[in-house]
């Protein structure tokens, strides 16, 4: 095993790996946007040209983001066991510390690890100054759209920098070359290097996940349910096309009615006002509908309760309707008998079939909701040597803290079930399980291939998608395998197109698309 060679990195504590260096000698040369499938090591390459910007501009900084606290902390430490340099110059800067500290620190510091809100606003406030930082690293770069603090702070950093280098790192950007672009153009990103677990220098360091769709099938009752809430969805969207709304009903989807909303906002008189209580009852209802279809009775029931609550005139309009009224009589007959989604059954039977052929396998399952990952939790706990625990994000009511706890009594074996939330998705250092199970399919491509990337690092993995026929869950399984596709090919036509350019032949005169050696860090140091 060939290990990494450079004056600030600490020796065999990074695997050197062709593809890595590659990628290195790009971002050596070039501000870069690194597409890499999770868990074959984005990071290192973070680290490696952290070493090298640090060697060339000695009295420079570097500037470490990720979008929560858990993961900049995750990155702090990597960083600190891994680099030849003075623990003492390496911070971790939060929005607790206060202002007045947070400045002197920047001012000590040779390497920040910070979220992106926290920079932005002492940028803000001129608590720091980007020109003497050598290096940005934008982890999680898919964020870099919109009000996102990312943008913000590359426009900043590129201004005045004396030497800028930026380096955006993520599993999967986005499904379109508008969103790509996006990110690229708002972080100044003119080149791209992706890989995927099919490119031959990946291949050897990837092991086999088996992917496997289990489906089932909505029991009458569900059906019944459906059908009135259905009716009543339809009767909105027939009184939308009367003001203009032309889609046909079958066709609409919950972002139509988003877009129709914001446009409707923007209306005079009676068509705003109307318009915008219809468009807010279908898109009430269409919820409604997939929470049945996808997470269950339990689910269904907590957000009818939730309405009764509402006390705006979309939510009472839904609960007088004769529809609705029928499919809430229905549902609430069925919590009281303790009617499960069909998936729940077939989870636990999943569960249990993978404990007894190994007691000591670790799972991680991802849900959309909170209410679904507590109803998850509960039922999988009745299982023989099932010991399942909730993981959630704080908008979801579990602090940081508790989620470093959570991770830590995982990777003990005190829980060998992870039911997880979002959270669970993205780059949080969440030990390799054997077998990951959706619970539902995510229409987002992003959300997919992180969910996708919790098994098969180091050891073959199973993922296991949990699908209800003829439901919301199929569609949102095809849309995620088309962005995705999409995303792939989209990435190397812009990779290719960049190939031809004149920058990018001179730059291949530093790195040489075909030599018989790469060149390493140690070349470059």
């Amino acid at each position: 095993m060939r290990f990494v060679e450079h004056p600030l990195i600490k020796e065999k504590t990074i695997e050197a790996r062709l593809y890595q260096e590659v990628i290195l000698n790009k971002a050596i040369a070039n501000d870069l946007l690194c597409v890499l499938p999770t868990g074959l090591g984005k990071t290192p390459i973070a680290i490696m040209l952290t070493a090298y910007r640090l060697t060339k501009y000695p009295d420079s900084k570097v500037l470490v983001m990720a979008p929560t606290k858990p993961l900049t902390e995750q990155h702090f430490e990597t960083f600190k066991k891994t680099l030849k340099i003075s623990e003492d110059s390496l911070f971790l800067i939060t929005g607790k510390i206060k202002p007045k500290k947070r400045e002197e620190l920047y001012n000590k510091a040779k390497i920040i690890f910070a979220t992106p809100q926290t920079i932005e606003n002492d940028l803000k406030e001129n608590r720091i100054s980007l020109s003497d930082f050598s290096l940005l690293v934008f982890d999680e770069a898919h964020h870099s759209i919109g009000a996102y603090s990312y943008p913000y702070i590359a426009k900043v950093y590129v201004s005045s920098a004396k030497n800028p280098r930026i380096l955006a790192l993520t599993a999967s950007p986005g499904g379109t070359k508008t969103k790509i672009k996006e990110i690229m153009d708002n972080l100044g990103i003119k080149e791209v290097e992706i890989r995927t677990e099919k490119d031959a220098d990946v291949k050897p360091w990837v092991k086999e996940k088996r992917i496997e769709w289990v489906y089932v099938s909505l029991p009458e009752d569900f059906i019944k349910i459906r059908d009135y809430l259905k009716e009543a969805y339809k009767e909105r969207v027939e009184k939308l096309k009367k003001i203009g709304f032309s889609k046909p009903t079958r066709l609409v989807t919950k972002k139509d009615l988003l877009e129709l909303q914001k446009k409707l906002s923007e209306e005079e008189g009676y068509i705003k006002f109307f318009g915008a209580s219809i468009v807010s009852q279908a898109i009430k209802l269409e919820h409604a509908l997939s929470l049945l279809e996808t997470q269950g009775i339990t689910s269904l029931e907590n957000y009818f309760k939730k309405l009764f609550q509402d006390k705006t005139k979309s939510s009472r309009s839904i609960l007088k309707d004769k529809n609705v009224e029928m499919a809430m009589k229905l549902s609430s007959h069925l919590a009281s008998k303790g009617y499960k989604h069909p998936k729940m059954g077939k989870l636990c039977e999943i569960v249990s079939e993978e404990l007894r052929k190994k007691s000591e396998a670790k799972i991680i399952i991802f849900a959309n909701y909170r209410e679904t990952v507590k109803e998850i939790a509960k039922t999988l706990s009745f299982i023989e040597n099932a010991k399942p625990v909730e993981f959630m994000g704080q908008k979801e009511g579990m602090t940081q803290k508790e989620q470093k706890i959570r991770i830590q009594q995982f990777k003990e074996g005190k829980y060998n079930i992870l039911v997880a939330t979002s959270i669970g998705e993205e780059g949080i250092d969440i030990p390799e399980v054997e077998l990951a199970v959706f619970y539902e399919p995510v229409p987002s491509e992003i959300r997919s291939i992180q969910r996708r990337g919790r098994v098969g690092r180091t050891k073959i993995g199973r993922v296991i998608i949990l699908i209800a026929k003829r439901t919301r869950d199929e569609a949102y399984y095809w849309t995620a395998h088309k962005k995705e596709k999409i995303m792939r090919r989209t990435l190397y036509e812009i990779k290719e197109s960049e190939m031809l350019t004149e920058d990018l032949q001179e730059s291949l005169e530093i790195v040489p698309k075909k030599v018989k050696k790469q060149k390493s860090l140690s070349d470059f140091g």
